[in-house]
C-alpha cells in the first residue's frame, strides 16, 4: 500500500517534545519513530530543543553527521548536538541550543508580519521561546539541506504544534522546494475557550477565531497557528472533532487527519505482565495503607485518572463528583481506592508518609490523608479543594477513598519511585471524562495494559473507539460516555453507574472485559495508523511539485 504514495527521501520532524517528555506529543513522536525507521531507515531526523539536563532520553554521539556539525558551528553559528533518541528504533536526533538567536527576535517578528501577517505585537509567556526555537530549527534544516546538497531529493519538514510554526513559515519562504507539513494537536483558541468555561461545542459555528483571540488575549499564538495552517503544503490534525474545530477557528479544513497510534513495546507480556501487575498493586496498596492507617484488602478495586492538570478540560471535576456518588452507593461488593495521577505544583514528598513507610508497625492515618506530596500554594489547589468540598474523609469505613498523586511519575517521585506505566498496570479501571481532548492517549495506554477505561465522545480516541468496538458499554473494555456543553450531571451519573457495575462483575466477566480492552488497543497500532502519515507526506510533496 505504501508504494501508491510518493515517498520522501528525507523527513525532518520538529517538536519541542523531541527528547523532552512533557505530554501527548512526546508519546506520538516517540512511538511513531520505530515504524518510520522500518519504512525510511534512518532518513527521518528529529529536531528538538537542547535543554541539557532535561534531555534524559538523548544519547549523544559525535559520529552522527560530524562534518555537518562542524560546518553548522563554524559557518552558520549554530550550537547543535547530534545522536539518537533513546526509544525503540533509536532515530537520529539534532538538539539545538537556540539561546544565542534571541537578539534576532525583532527582525524575525517583523519579517513574519511582512511575509505572512503573523501578529506578534502582543506576545507574552512562552511565545518568544517557542518562536526562537522554531526559527533555529529552520536554520538547522537550511544548513543541513545545503551542506548535503539535497536539492535533487524529495525532502519534507514536519512541524508539530504552534510552537514550531515560525520554522515552517521560514522554510516556506526561503526553501519552497522542501515540502512542509504542520500538525496542530489542539487549537490554541479551542483549548482556551474550553478552559475559560465557555461552551465550545454548541456554539462552535458562531465563534470567530480572530475575535475570540482578542477576547481571550491569545492574538499572537492564534495568529501564528492560523497563518501556519494556511501556508504549509499539508495541514493536519489528530482527530475528526479537532478537524471541525480547525475549520471554524483557523478557517482551514485539515488536509489529512492523522490519528495517534502507539507501539505496545512498553507493555509487559505473559508471566512478566503478571509479575509487574502484582508489583504495581503492592506499591499502590502499600502507599494507601500508610496514608490511611489500615491495611486495605488485596481485593480492593483500584481506579485511576491521569494526564495534564487541566481541571475542567480533562474532566477531573467530573471524576471526583462521580466518586462522591459512588461513595454513597450501598451495594458495592468491594472497597475502592481512586488515584488522581496528575502533576501539580509539587513542593516535596510528605515526610510523615515516608516515616510511616519506613516503620514496620502500622501507624495511625495521616492528618489530611489525601495527597502523597505537599504542594506549593496548597490551599488553592483545585483537586484538594474539590475533595474536601465533597466531604471525603478517607476513613476505613468509607467505601471510596481518593489519593492525589501530584508528581510526575518518572520513577523518582520520592514515594512510589515507579514510572506511570509501572503503576497503571496494577489498576482495575481508569476514567478519563474529558471535555476537551483532541485525541487522548491516556485511555489508549490504559487498554494497552488490559485495564478497561471510561472516556467521552468529546475525545478523539473516544470517537474512534465507538467506531471500532464490537460490544456496548464497558463489556467492550472501552465505555464512551456522551458529553456535551451542558450535561455535566448526566456524565457524572453515567460514570458512577458504569463503575458500580464494573466493580460488581464476577472475576470471569472481568477477565473477558480486560481481553476486550486489549483487543481494541491492538487496532490502534502504528502499523495501521501510519498510512495517514504516508498520505500526508505524499500530499505535501505533490503540493510542492505543483509549484514548479
Amino acid at each position: 500500500m505504501t508504494k501508491e504514495y510518493i515517498q520522501p527521501d528525507y523527513i525532518f520532524e520538529v517538536s519541542w517534545e523531541v527528547c523532552n517528555k512533557i505530554g501527548g506529543i512526546y508519546t506520538v513522536l516517540s512511538t511513531k519513530a520505530k515504524t518510520l525507521q522500518k519504512i525510511y531507515n534512518q532518513r527521518t531526523i528529529f529536531i528538538g530543543p537542547d535543554l541539557s539536563q532535561e534531555n534524559i532520553y538523548f544519547i549523544e554521539d559525535a559520529t552522527v553527521f560530524p562534518d555537518w556539525c562542524e560546518h553548522a558551528r563554524i559557518k552558520n553559528g549554530l550550537k547543535v548536538r547530534t545522536g539518537y533518541w533513546d526509544i525503540p528504533g533509536k532515530p537520529y536526533v539534532i538538539l539545538i541550543d537556540f539561546q544565542s538567536l534571541f537578539p534576532q527576535k525583532d527582525i524575525l517578528y517583523a519579517n513574519m508580519w511582512k511575509w505572512y501577517k503573523v501578529d506578534s505585537l502582543h506576545a507574552y509567556g512562552d511565545y518568544d521561546e517557542g518562536c526562537i526555537f522554531a526559527f533555529s530549527t529552520a536554520l538547522v534544516i537550511e544548513s543541513f539541506y545545503t551542506f548535503y546538497k539535497l536539492s535533487d531529493k524529495k525532502v519534507i519538514a514536519h512541524f508539530n504544534e504552534w510552537t514550531t510554526g515560525m520554522g515552517a513559515l521560514y522554510i516556506k519562504q526561503y526553501f519552497p522546494e522542501i515540502g512542509t507539513l504542520f500538525t496542530t494537536h489542539a487549537t490554541c483558541i479551542g483549548r482556551s475557550i474550553a478552559g475559560n468555561n465557555k461552551p465550545l461545542y454548541s456554539h462552535l459555528a458562531n465563534y470567530n477565531g480572530d475575535q475570540m483571540a482578542q477576547e481571550l488575549n491569545m492574538v499572537a499564538k492564534h495568529s501564528l497557528e492560523k497563518q501556519t495552517a494556511h501556508h504549509v503544503d499539508c495541514f493536519t490534525t489528530v482527530s475528526d472533532i479537532t478537524a471541525k474545530e480547525c475549520e471554524q477557528l483557523l478557517e482551514r479544513r485539515p488536509d489529512v487527519v492523522v490519528l495517534n497510534g502507539f507501539e505496545d513495546n512498553f507493555v509487559s507480556k505473559g508471566k512478566n505482565y503478571k509479575i509487574k501487575r502484582e508489583e504495581a498493586r503492592h506499591s499502590l496498596l502499600y502507599v494507601a495503607e500508610n496514608m490511611l492507617g489500615y491495611r486495605p484488602s488485596s481485593e480492593t478495586f483500584l481506579i485511576a485518572t491521569s494526564g495534564r492538570y487541566e481541571y475542567k478540560n480533562k474532566g477531573i471535576d467530573v471524576f471526583i463528583d462521580a466518586l462522591h456518588q459512588l461513595n454513597m452507593q450501598e451495594n458495592l461488593k468491594k472497597d475502592v481506592i481512586a488515584f488522581i495521577m496528575v502533576p501539580g505544583y509539587v513542593d516535596c514528598p510528605r515526610a510523615d508518609l515516608l516515616a510511616n513507610m519506613d516503620n514496620s508497625v502500622l501507624d495511625d492515618p495521616l492528618q489530611f490523608p489525601f495527597t502523597t506530596h505537599w504542594l506549593h500554594d496548597q490551599e488553592h489547589d483545585n483537586v484538594l479543594n474539590h475533595i474536601t468540598y465533597r466531604g471525603f474523609k478517607n476513613q476505613q469505613q468509607d467505601k471510596v477513598k481518593i489519593i492525589f498523586v501530584p508528581s510526575y511519575l518518572t520513577g523518582s517521585d520520592g514515594i512510589f519511585n515507579k514510572s506511570y506505566y509501572d503503576l497503571l498496570i496494577g489498576m482495575d479501571a481508569t476514567v478519563f471524562p474529558s471535555y476537551y481532548e483532541p485525541w487522548g492517549y491516556t485511555p489508549l495506554e490504559s487498554i494497552a495494559f488490559s485495564v478497561p477505561t471510561i472516556t467521552t465522545d468529546l475525545a478523539g480516541f473516544g470517537l474512534w473507539a465507538q467506531k471500532v468496538k464490537e460490544e456496548d458499554g464497558l463489556d467492550s473494555g472501552v465505555d464512551v460516555v456522551h458529553r456535551t456543553d451542558y450535561n455535566y450531571f448526566d456524565v457524572t451519573n453515567d460514570i458512577c453507574n458504569h463503575l458500580q457495575k464494573l466493580i460488581n462483575v464476577s472475576q470471569k466477566e472481568m477477565t473477558s472485559i480486560r481481553k476486550n480492552a486489549l483487543y481494541i488497543s491492538n487496532k490502534a497500532h502504528w502499523e495501521f495508523f501510519i498510512q495517514n502519515y504516508l498520505y500526508a507526506y505524499d500530499f505535501a510533496l505533490k503540493q510542492k511539485r505543483n509549484r514548479y
